[in-house]
């Protein structure tokens, strides 16, 4: 029999082994092949078509930078003022290289820094936009060293779009209108005239590229930022009718181009709140890519698209026109873009995650109430409380079965106490006692897994709103995007001291241990909602290393944005105001009643 046994064992695992190696080798090697010659043959046309825009002259990033100030004056400049944008285009290549925006701002301090979008070529962590035609064999083609021309004294606004031109010695009369909505949306129209003595073939392109120091830990980081793990930053684009995205870590590793043949779309280069993306005509194929080229001092990391091949005879012209969205992430505005320019699933910029069909009506709901209540904060208890009512039905079920269950922690320790290490025994007592009780065990549990995927939904959502940035609450909270400013080393500021600037241990004051009172909020209200819980099939040892667990989570949120903190707190609230009522309906004793009667001194309830 066991002979038998080893033999089917032996011939199941070669006929796995063997199916394995034909599946790689006849459907998997050749579907590989396909597609990296399919890769290869789009990166030689891109190659072909588009030879790139070098940041700085030979392609290879300065190692000493210039002050802002200093690099902004190396190029003559056309102004940007808008209602929301202000910034300047450099005439040196004509780049839209210098754009804050107004609104935002680095701290909650009104007097700091405007958010600064892009930077010019020259200053650290350069960041910009080029748009042109690229041709193989083509002479006089403008480059980031030509020198276009503009009217004196001109300013880019809302009402006034600025032309600049540029005239090559090859015959090629090139001109560029940049006009700017009230929001956040360039138009760019390139038109190029041929005034030469033959036919030329021009492809349409643009590109966005920044600058990525090699030296830092977090190279793409806007300054002052921290990096986000939770929200995607890097390369993203909306590409043959799928979301193309790419982290800079994984980005910087990619040896060859990411090339995506696509009929209109867009793409750019995204951080938590703020966005730079090219929009070419949607009615073009073009040809996407994501590509970063390296030196020794830095990263260039560049995403572009190249359109198709255009031919213009002696005396004819054509023409091209894209949009550059630069600015907030804010999804009304991304949304009216996408219903007025056609931009397909633009709303798509914000990180939605794998949740996204969670995510998104989570976002429409606390906008709901964030533009009739006008405080974020209170958007998001409100939030909290629609979701409880939503869920109010399951989570009924799970506290009347938890409840059951604690009312009957003594029957059931004196079952275990009666079976005296007979499993089968107590397990069968067990049973019998909940039959009895109309008690199903798994009750408490199956409600509460449903409700988890919510949960990492409304925790995504408040992590990629960038209407809780700089968000007032109440009190001490005046930036629900950032941790809890108080912390009790200083007992919440009574102490006229700030625990970073004590010597030698002011990092640890201000790390770890730097815990403010919503974080100790949430751990009160979570000790209370384990305390409501029954303990039963919990031996005391893991007994001990669960009621530890509340202050590891304290310290484990301490560092996260305080919105997150209060709407888990407020979470936790309604969870025990439910089982509060319930355990009261079921005449089960509870923590808040004993409590209570420390403080009344009223006698305990008759067991």
């Amino acid at each position: 029999m066991e002979k038998e046994s080893n033999r089917n064992t032996i011939i199941f695992f070669v006929c796995a082994l063997s199916l394995l190696f034909a599946y790689e080798t006849f459907i998997m090697g050749p579907a590989e092949k396909r597609k990296a010659a399919q890769a290869k043959a789009a990166a030689e046309m891109q190659q072909k078509l588009n030879p790139g825009v070098p940041l700085a002259p030979g392609g290879v990033p300065q190692a000493v930078y210039l002050p802002l100030n200093q690099a902004l004056a190396a190029s003559p400049r056309v102004r940007i003022e808008t209602p929301t944008l202000t910034g300047s285009i450099a005439l040196d290549g004509g780049r839209i290289d210098d754009l804050d925006l107004k609104g935002y701002r680095d701290t909650i301090d009104p007097k700091s820094p405007l958010v600064q979008l892009l930077r010019p070529e020259g200053a650290d962590h350069a960041y910009f936009v080029q748009t042109g035609w690229t041709g193989a064999n083509v002479a006089g083609l403008p480059d980031q060293n030509t020198l276009w021309t503009a009217a004196p004294g001109e300013t880019l606004t809302p009402t006034h779009p600025v032309v600049l031109t540029y005239a090559a010695p090859s015959g090629l009369n090139f001109t560029r209108t940049v006009s700017v909505d009230d929001k956040a949306m360039f138009t760019i129209a390139d038109q190029v005239a041929n005034a030469g003595p033959a036919p030329v073939a021009l492809a349409p392109y643009g590109s966005v590229q920044r600058l990525c120091p090699a030296t830092e830990k977090d190279p793409c980081l806007p300054q002052g930022a921290l990096r986000s793990g939770v929200v995607h930053e890097g390369a993203i684009g909306w590409l043959g009718e799928r979301l193309k995205i790419s982290k800079y870590s994984k980005w910087k590793k990619d040896e060859q181009p990411q090339v995506t043949p696509s009929k209109g779309g867009w793409l750019g280069i995204t951080d938590k709140y703020w966005m730079a993306a090219l929009v070419p005509d949607q009615t073009q194929q073009v040809q996407g890519t994501f590509r970063v080229t390296p030196s020794p001092t830095a990263s260039i990391f560049e995403a572009n698209y190249v359109g198709p091949l255009q031919t213009a005879a002696v005396g004819a012209t054509m023409a091209q026109t894209v949009h550059l969205y630069a600015g907030a992430k804010t999804v009304p505005l991304l949304k009216a873009y996408q219903q007025s320019l056609g931009v397909p699933e633009f709303d798509q910029a914000v990180d939605w995650g794998n949740f996204w069909f969670l995510t998104r009506p989570l976002f429409t709901v606390v906008e709901f109430f964030y533009q009739h209540v006008g405080n974020f904060g209170i958007a998001i208890l409100l939030l909290t409380v629609t979701v409880r009512i939503v869920f109010f039905p399951l989570a009924n079920k799970s506290y009347e079965s938890l409840t059951k269950m604690k009312k009957v922690q003594p029957q059931l320790e004196a079952i275990k106490k009666r079976a005296n290490g007979d499993a089968a025994k107590q397990q069968k007592d067990m049973m019998e006692l909940y039959q009895k009780e109309k008690i199903n065990p798994f009750m408490g549990c199956i409600p509460m897994l449903l409700q988890i995927p919510v949960f990492f939904a409304l925790y995504k959502v408040l992590s990629v709103t960038i209407e809780m940035r700089h968000a007032p609450f109440y009190g001490w909270v005046q930036d629900l995007s950032a941790r809890d400013p108080t912390t009790f080393t200083n007992l919440f500021g009574a102490l006229p001291f700030a625990p970073a600037m004590v010597p030698f241990i002011g990092p640890f004051l201000d790390g770890p241990l730097h815990i403010g009172l919503w974080p100790i909020l949430y751990l009160l209200t979570m000790w209370l909602t384990m305390q409501m819980s029954p303990q039963t099939g919990i031996d005391p040892t893991q007994q001990k290393i669960m009621q530890f667990m509340p202050l590891i989570f304290m310290f484990s949120i301490s560092g996260v944005a305080v919105g997150l903190v209060i709407y888990w707190a407020w979470s936790n609230v309604l969870s025990i105001i439910q089982q509060y009522i319930i355990m009261r309906r079921f005449q089960v004793d509870n923590p808040i009643d004993q409590i209570i009667r420390k403080f009344t001194g009223k006698p305990a309830p008759a067991t």
